[in-house]
């Protein structure tokens, strides 16, 4: 476990001035013309400052030297954060390698070995080795042989990005995955939603921002230049995806060519139907999904439903297109439409192959009346581009001027048309727009589509939680605002509570402009002031205002209990010259429980006569699951203080008991009945990591199988682990009924044990129940008191607990610890025995080479395996039997010097099967020998099959 600070601001950076509006030029160069991508602010900077000192170093090995020359080399690239992330998107990928040979690979920054373990005990590395393998075995199926694991910490469910990030280290992944990139050259790149919409893990959207950068960088000379030492070179993807869209589409064969109905108009999704026939398997590719599914054994998925039988209820994979350097196809021209232009030929009378265009704009927000250059950029391949012209498509009312003329466009050169597009003085506000741009030549035509922003010359709105702002300025570092459209501004707001916010009002034309502001709220909330006027706000500057806003009226119903799972709306208007900008935001109403003192008393897990005066809340409510009744699960919690801690009686509903866990798996909780308590001291932090999370089990078993009573840790807080060593004044007792209808839980929480003083007016807090009626470890339904998707990982959505008359306790925060648990690649045989395949350097670090390390000659008998191991380079050996499932052996891990040969014995375990009077393996049986060599500049592989 290890203590982190707190996350730092984004660098800024620097762009150079376009050309004239209204131009077309050719550039010689053989590079190609920088455009936004390439101005992503900060970039060059990850190589200085230490950022890249960590990963330097490293020789060239003769895979890297393949992987240059493109003998290694992946079509596409998935780029998750956990095992099992890529997982709804394996039957398109398993279509594409089976009918068009699609080589496809799988990053994953993490082993999830924070995660659950729905089959056994084991945890914390132990578990991330077991989830590499299922993963291999799930990719495997849909015809992937390339996992690329970059050893990051899994450390806790999180929904918090910049967390992520500092947890993991920025620079030192977003390197590996760079260098991955640069070592396997895939045209398309599949990700994850990096976007900070509701309820998304916090993990999967740092992931797929490491993938945005990679996907814009891994082509620069000035990022991470040292793996150009290494042997690899520049690589510019084709195409960037995410595996997943907003909107709706239907199922069945014909559900790709009726396309896609994004919720964001300027979308362009893709899909692949799961249901195509698989010639390979003799069975459609759904089924074989199904397989993939359920190889996620330790997350419970083997209790997934199968996929539908009838062809026209199996679903199809989308796909959101995020960028594409390539033209594009019509999504409706089948399940393959995602890759042409990338790393499949155009259709028919399309571009030639290896044709590059894009279309880019100086601003993604664009005002009524007012010009906006674009720039439309058009590369040839191996093919010149004849008669070359570009034509551009704008809604009604908009104009373009310019030279849309190209010309010949030479092989391996490109030409720019740079256009002035106006839109309509009349075009709404608000709205999501899409230009689209047309490469037409002798050769073919294709096309690429630019999302942009209608806007007034003024906007206003509240300020976003400052987790939300560092995502905004991501977008806009990145030139790639498009994905903040469904990331509404959202603050929490107490029931019959008064909050003070600023409303910022940005000018965004190109002089000074005033505004008249209005702030629009539903009946029982009201903003003071609610109009504003806002003088002279410089050109491209944001002036804020500060607004009251109350709840009047405590009877509207709080968390999902409300329309629209409780979110309340906020319309936001700014008027400037006659222009208005609407911008719709929202208010989570959160629920408030005022305390009540009280003495205390004994906590044995049963509620005395008076011992807990005031009402109690109610925590019933649905938020994620199979729909309840209150006989099924429901519950309801008493809060009470004194001068030295809260106290907290719980009594759940229950029809059926979940599996009864052993005591020695007190942890990740949902998988059996179980309830959390969560506090935020001050009710102001943007993760858990600065929170206290009691999770309880209200009763488990001893070894003999016998009742062994509660069991409560913290977890996914400030400091995970058992109440003996992060809070050992917590007092926990529970009371199961028999007949079982449920269960008491009572609980005494010293201000001591939490990670901060406390605000006693504005306590964050929350009390959520886990509902399992089955015996296999997984959980049917979660229901609680305040109550949104994911609101466990979420305190700005958490109740409010007030505590009349209580101290205020002294503001000292403390800082997380963080798990420091993570498997690693030189600790796994599996991905040491695809580095010494493949070259690429394990955890994408760099490779020492594949000379540094040899396995010279093995001998085995039926209790051992001995080696002799030579090593060019110093550093650390680990040496392990595997036989093709798991680790049946291994020898300690030891320092080797440069130039030496090691004689290494490896027992092998009696599980690996009994031949013989020791138990050792079978006489015959395939065991792979993996040895990995380590040093401060990186890490090489060896394996041989010893038989």
């Amino acid at each position: 476990m290890i203590p982190i600070p707190r996350p730092a601001p984004h660098a800024a950076d620097r762009t150079a001035p376009p050309p004239a509006p209204g131009s077309a030029h050719r550039t010689d160069d053989p590079a190609p013309a920088p455009s936004r991508r390439a101005v992503l602010r900060g970039g060059a900077a990850l190589t200085l400052a230490g950022g890249a000192g960590a990963l330097a170093g490293g020789a060239l090995t003769p895979a890297e030297q393949a992987a240059a020359a493109g003998t290694i080399d992946l079509d596409v690239l998935y780029i998750g954060a956990h095992p099992d992330d890529e997982a709804w998107a394996l039957a398109a990928f398993g279509q594409w390698n089976e009918v068009h040979d699609q080589e496809a690979g799988v990053i994953t920054v993490t082993r999830g070995e924070g995660g659950g373990n729905a089959v056994g005990l084991e945890e914390g590395p132990e578990l991330g080795v077991i989830r590499e393998a299922e993963e291999r075995t799930a990719v495997g199926i849909a015809g992937i042989r390339h996992v690329f694991n970059l050893d990051a910490v899994d450390f806790w469910y999180t929904l918090s990005a910049p967390l992520t990030q500092q947890v993991w280290g920025e620079k030192a992944v977003l390197g590996r995955i760079i260098r991955v990139v640069r070592a396997t050259r895939p045209d398309v790149i599949v990700t994850m939603n990096p976007s900070a919409v509701e309820g998304n893990h916090g993990n999967h959207q740092q992931a797929a921002r490491f993938a945005l950068e990679a996907y814009l960088m891994a082509g620069r000379e000035d990022v991470f230049p040292e793996h150009f030492e290494e042997g690899l070179k520049p690589f510019t993807p084709a195409r960037v995806l995410r595996s997943g869209s907003d909107g709706s589409g239907g199922t069945g064969p014909d559900a790709v060519a009726k396309g896609f109905a994004p919720t964001v108009a300027s979308d362009v999704v893709y899909g692949a139907w799961n249901g195509t026939w698989s010639q390979k398997h003799g069975t459609r590719w759904s089924a074989q999904l199904d397989r993939s599914i359920h190889a996620y054994a330790t997350q419970g998925w083997t209790v997934n439903d199968p996929s539908p039988i009838d062809p026209a209820k199996i679903p199809v994979a989308w796909f959101t297109l995020l960028d594409s350097r390539a033209p594009l196809a019509d999504p409706t021209r089948g399940d393959d439409a995602a890759l042409r232009g990338a790393s499949l030929p155009s259709h028919r009378g399309g571009l030639p192959e290896g044709t590059r265009l894009e279309i880019t704009a100086e601003r993604f927000d664009v005002v009524p009346g007012v010009p906006v250059t674009v720039e439309v950029i058009a590369r040839a391949g191996r093919s010149a581009l004849p008669r070359a012209r570009v034509d551009v498509d704008v809604p009604e009312g908009w104009t373009v001027r310019g030279d849309s003329s190209l010309g010949t466009v030479a092989a391996h050169r490109s030409a720019t048309a740079r256009l002035t597009v106006t839109p309509a003085k009349d075009a709404a506000t608000g709205e999501a727009v899409q230009i689209r741009a047309a490469l037409r030549c002798r050769r073919g035509e294709g096309h690429n589509v630019l999302p942009l922003r209608t806007a007034g010359p003024v906007r206003a709105g509240l300020a976003p939680r400052s987790e939300i702002a560092q995502f905004l300025d991501w977008t806009e570092d990145l030139g790639m605002q498009r994905l903040n459209a469904l990331v509404p501004t959202q603050r929490t707001l107490g029931s019959g509570l008064t909050s003070t916010w600023d409303l910022e009002v940005e000018n965004l034309s190109d002089q000074a402009r005033s505004a008249d502001v209005e702030l629009t709220l539903p009946d029982g909330i009201t903003a003071d002031p609610s109009r504003v006027h806002v003088d002279e706000v410089p050109a491209g500057r944001t002036t804020t205002v500060q607004v009251s806003v109350e709840n009047t009226d405590d009877s509207l119903p709080t968390a999902n209990r409300a329309p629209h799972g409780g979110i309340y709306p906020v319309t936001a208007s700014a008027t400037s010259d006659d222009i208005t900008h609407t911008q719709q935001q929202g208010l989570v109403l959160v629920p408030r429980l005022v305390a009540k003192p009280s003495d205390g008393g004994d906590v044995d897990g049963r509620r005395g006569d008076g011992e807990y005066p005031g009402d109690p809340i109610d925590i019933g409510t649905l938020w994620e699951g199979a729909e309840v009744s209150g006989k099924d699960a429901s519950g309801s919690t008493w809060v009470t203080f004194d001068d030295e801690a809260l106290h907290v009686f719980v009594h759940v509903v229950d029809d059926t008991e979940g599996t009864v866990l052993p005591t020695n798996d007190n942890k990740q909780r949902f998988r059996t009945d179980s309830v959390e308590i969560m506090i935020d001291p001050r009710g102001t932090s943007e993760s858990t990591a600065s929170t206290f999370i009691l999770g309880i089990l209200p009763d488990t078993l001893d070894a003999d199988g016998d009742s062994a009573g509660v069991a409560a840790g913290r977890d996914h807080d400030q400091h995970q682990g058992s109440l003996e060593a992060t809070a050992p004044g917590v007092k926990v007792a529970s009371h199961v009924s028999d007949p079982y209808t449920g269960y008491d839980l009572e609980v005494t929480i010293p201000f001591t044990a939490l990670p901060d003083g406390i605000d006693p007016e504005h306590i964050g807090f929350d009390v959520v129940a886990y509902d399992s009626d089955t015996q296999d470890r997984t959980g049917q339904s979660r229901i609680g008191w305040s109550t949104f998707p994911g609101v466990q990982a979420d305190p700005y959505r958490w109740g409010i607990l007030q505590l009349p008359g209580a101290s205020e306790g002294e503001e000292a925060p403390q800082d997380p610890v963080i798990p420091n648990t993570a498997a690693r690649s030189v600790q796994s045989p599996q991905s040491i025995i695809q580095s010494a395949d493949s070259g690429v350097g394990l955890g994408g670090r760099p490779s020492l080479g594949r000379s540094a390390l040899r396995i010279r000659e093995s001998h085995r008998s039926t209790s051992h395996v001995r080696a002799r191991i030579r090593s060019r380079r110093g550093g650390t050996l680990r040496v392990y039997a595997w036989d093709g499932t798991s680790v049946i052996g291994s020898a300690d891990p030891v320092d080797v010097q440069p130039g030496t040969t090691t004689s290494v014995s490896v027992t092998l375990e009696k599980s690996a099967g009994a031949s013989g009077a020791d138990g050792g393996s079978p006489s015959g049986r395939r065991l792979v020998l993996a040895a990995s060599l380590e040093d401060a500049d990186g890490a090489t592989a060896a394996a041989t099959t010893t038989i």
